[in-house]
Parts: C-alpha cells; sequence; structure tokens
C-alpha cells in the first residue's frame, strides 16, 4: 500500500498536471502562514517569559537558561521522529500531532508555575518544543511541491507568517496577565491561556485544511510524472552541500539561541521592565520573521550559499553591536533585530539550499535530521550561555559565539563547489 493509499488521498495521474500542482501549491502556502501565525503566539509568549519563570522557580539566575534549553532539547527530541511520520503519513498529521503536543506543555507550564515545581518546568518546556519542531516543519512542507525559481520564496513566506503570532507573543504578557490574573492563575502565566486557544486552532486548521497532503502529493508527482512536473521537484543527491546547509542553518541558531536566550537577564540586570524587555524580544522575533520573504527571493536570485554569506554578515555586525553597546538598553535592541536578521537569512537560504541538494528519498531524513542539530545545537548554546554570562558578561557571550560565524564562512567555498554543477543561479 501506498503513502497516500493509507492515507486517503490517492488519485489518477491524469490530474497532476502543472496548473494543478501550483494550484495545490499555492493554497497550502496560505495554510501553512496561518497555522504559523496561531504556532508562534506560543513561540512568542514562550521565549519571553521561559527564562525569568525558570530563574523565578529555581531559586537561581544561572538555571534561567534552562527555559531555552528545554524548549531546543524538546524540539530535538521528536524533530526526527516528527519528520518519519511524515514520510509515512503526510504533514498534516505530522504538524497537528506536534501541536497537541506542545498543547500539553503549555498546561503543565501553568501547573508547574503553580507547583513551583523546577523540574516540571523544564519537562513543559520540552513538550513546547514539540509545537516549535511542528513549526520548523511547515517551512519544509511549503517546499514540498514547489520548483526552483520559487522554492526560496514560498519557504520564506510561511517563515514570514510566523511573525504576526511571535511578535503578538510577548506583547501578550500584560493583558494575559490581567486576564491570569481574574481566573486565579500563577503571576507570569496569563498569556499561556491565550496560546492554548491558538494551538487548538492550529491543529483544527491543519487536520482540516490542508487537503490534499502536500508531501503525499509531491510523492505521487515525482512517480507519476516524472519526465514532466516531477523533474521540478526530484533532485539529484548532493550530500556534500546538504551537510553544509544542516551545518550553516544549526550555528547560526546556536548564536541566535546563545545571545537572545541571555537578553532578558541582561536587560534585567541593568533595570529594564518586562515591558521593556517583552518590547526587545518583539523586535528580535520581527527581525527573525518579518523580512524572511526579502531572503527568499535573494536566495532564488543570487543563490542560496550568497543568501547565507549575507546572514553571516548580519549576525556579525549583530554580535560586535552587543558585546561594544552591552550597556545600553537601544544598543541591545539593535543587535538582537540584527541577530534576528542574520538567522532570517541562513535559515531561510540553507533550508532552502538543504531540500533540493536532497534526492526525494533523502530529503524527508534529512530535513529531520537538520532540525535535530539545529535544536541540540541551540540548546546546548542555552545551557552554555547562562555559564559564560556568568563568567565574562554579556559583551563576552557575544563575541565568544562569533566562533560558529567564523567557521561558516571558511566552510562556504565546499559547499559552493560541489555545488557547481547545480542549477543554482550564480
Amino acid at each position: 500500500m501506498t503513502r497516500s493509499e493509507e492515507t486517503g488521498e490517492s488519485a489518477g495521474a491524469a490530474d497532476l498536471t502543472p496548473a494543478s500542482v501550483a494550484a495545490v501549491q499555492r493554497r497550502t502556502v496560505w495554510v501553512l502562514s496561518i497555522g504559523q501565525v496561531l504556532g508562534g503566539l506560543a513561540f512568542g509568549a514562550t521565549v519571553s517569559l521561559g527564562a525569568v519563570l525558570a530563574a523565578q522557580i529555581s531559586g537561581d539566575e544561572a538555571f534561567s537558561g534552562l527555559a531555552a534549553a528545554g524548549v531546543t532539547l524538546g524540539t530535538a527530541a521528536v524533530a526526527v521522529p516528527l519528520a518519519a511520520f511524515a514520510s509515512r503519513r503526510g504533514r498534516r498529521p505530522s504538524l497537528a500531532l506536534g501541536m497537541a503536543i506542545a498543547l500539553v506543555g503549555v498546561v503543565l507550564v501553568v501547573l508547574a508555575a503553580a507547583l513551583a515545581l523546577f523540574p516540571l518546568l523544564l519537562l513543559a518546556f520540552a513538550l513546547v518544543g514539540a509545537g516549535q519542531a511542528a513549526n520548523l516543519q511547515t517551512r519544509f512542507a511549503a517546499a514540498d511541491l514547489a520548483t526552483d525559481t520559487t522554492r526560496g520564496r514560498d519557504l520564506s513566506v510561511v517563515v514570514w507568517a510566523t511573525t504576526i503570532g511571535a511578535v503578538l507573543g510577548p506583547n501578550l504578557t500584560g493583558p494575559g496577565e490581567v486576564l491570569g490574573q481574574a481566573v486565579g492563575m500563577p503571576p507570569l502565566t496569563g498569556p499561556y491561556l491565550i496560546t492554548v486557544v491558538a494551538q487548538l486552532l492550529a491543529i483544527a486548521l491543519y487536520l482540516v485544511a490542508l487537503r490534499p497532503d502536500p508531501l503525499l502529493l509531491a510523492y505521487r508527482v515525482v512517480a507519476a510524472a516524472k519526465d514532466a512536473v516531477g523533474t521540478a521537484i526530484s533532485k539529484p543527491d548532493q550530500p556534500i552541500v546538504a551537510r553544509y546547509a544542516i551545518f550553516a542553518v544549526a550555528a547560526a541558531h546556536g548564536v541566535m539561541v546563545s545571545v537572545m536566550a541571555m537578553t532578558p537577564v541582561h536587560l534585567l540586570h541593568h533595570g529594564a521592565s518586562l515591558s521593556i524587555i517583552g518590547l526587545t524580544i518583539s523586535l528580535h522575533i520581527a527581525g527573525m520573521f518579518a523580512l524572511s520573504p526579502v531572503f527568499g527571493i535573494l536566495a532564488d536570485r543570487l543563490g542560496r550559499i550568497p543568501t547565507i554569506m549575507i546572514g553571516q554578515g548580519l549576525l556579525a555586525a549583530s554580535l560586535v553591536t552587543a558585546s561594544f553597546g552591552q550597556e545600553s538598553t537601544v544598543s541591545v535592541t539593535i543587535a538582537l533585530v540584527l541577530l534576528g536578521l542574520g538567522w532570517s537569512a541562513t535559515t531561510v537560504s540553507g533550508s532552502t539550499l538543504l531540500t533540493e541538494a536532497s534526492s526525494e528519498s533523502q530529503r524527508t531524513r534529512r530535513q529531520g535530521l537538520s532540525d535535530l542539530i539545529m535544536s541540540l545545537v541551540g540548546a546546548t548554546g542555552a545551557i552554555l550561555a547562562g555559564v559564560v554570562l556568568a563568567w565574562i558578561g554579556y559583551g563576552g557571550l557575544a563575541l565568544t559565539v562569533g566562533v560558529a560565524v567564523i567557521a561558516t564562512v571558511l566552510l562556504a567555498p565546499f559547499g559552493r563547489r560541489a555545488r557547481a554543477a547545480a542549477t543554482e543561479p550564480a
């Protein structure tokens, strides 16, 4: 029995025309974008409140980085299984499952805060990470049916959609706290009421509206229309390029998580209010997602690796600004925006590069592996960032993680030479 038959979505090859596949792709991008808006609410709230909750419940600021670490470890734990599940059953049930696990995590965050149980809080953040794994998987879902000329753009549009929910999330702290107090919730957990509703809506959206399933349809296109539509989707395998793409995305994520996770604690030490911290994180998340379509278009026109290099330049500018402007809230905010932009350029172009450097048989597995490695690197960075912050300060932390940027730039020629025979624009 084929994958499409298992899910009841089998159909003849006659309808697999370029026009029909393009129509499904447009609908898929819209559905995934709406899902990202909803999923971004939970991500934004977790980022803005996680470090503060962890420090408050544990009683030690050195453990504040474990909040982001818990999310990224949770993402890592489910990344490969979720990708394998998608390969067997499709994107629709896979995305819904990830969001459902995250919903349980959000409920447990509130319970852990009420009981002041730090281990339970870490478990809750790990479960929330499953939702982040689903959010990450949507960018690959947007590329399942995309062609060379639009792959970067389609992927980036879905990444961009996260902006709305992710920026709103941290700014729901005030209204959420009022709502939480009205129903007797623990301090700093009120915003999670809103994320519960968003998660439920996202689950329903994926189950009902993501039809036909883009990944299952892509399998059919490649199998039934190899000489026509499938040629635009099926790619020769380029393992060296794929490895470089995985490295670049993971390195950028590690840099971003390490600095971002410690910024709320650093700003608190300098007398910033929760509102200022929320605004700073909101602007950072806007940098992560708002300009992703620009980077997607650049990746399609300039090339994947040149756009990765643009991302490295932005990351380097961020780290220098954070290090030398650490005493200024404005400078830190600018650094966080640049940090988000560098992450965006690298993630969009790197994810696009990984997708088209992998054959159809290897693609989903490598996508899951990429998310696993990215999450593990991010978790390690978040854990070590707290120690480094206590040791050499925020400025020292920013300069230390710059090693990853240097490594990504130095390794670029290997990926570029291996890709010389591919169809990427020069």
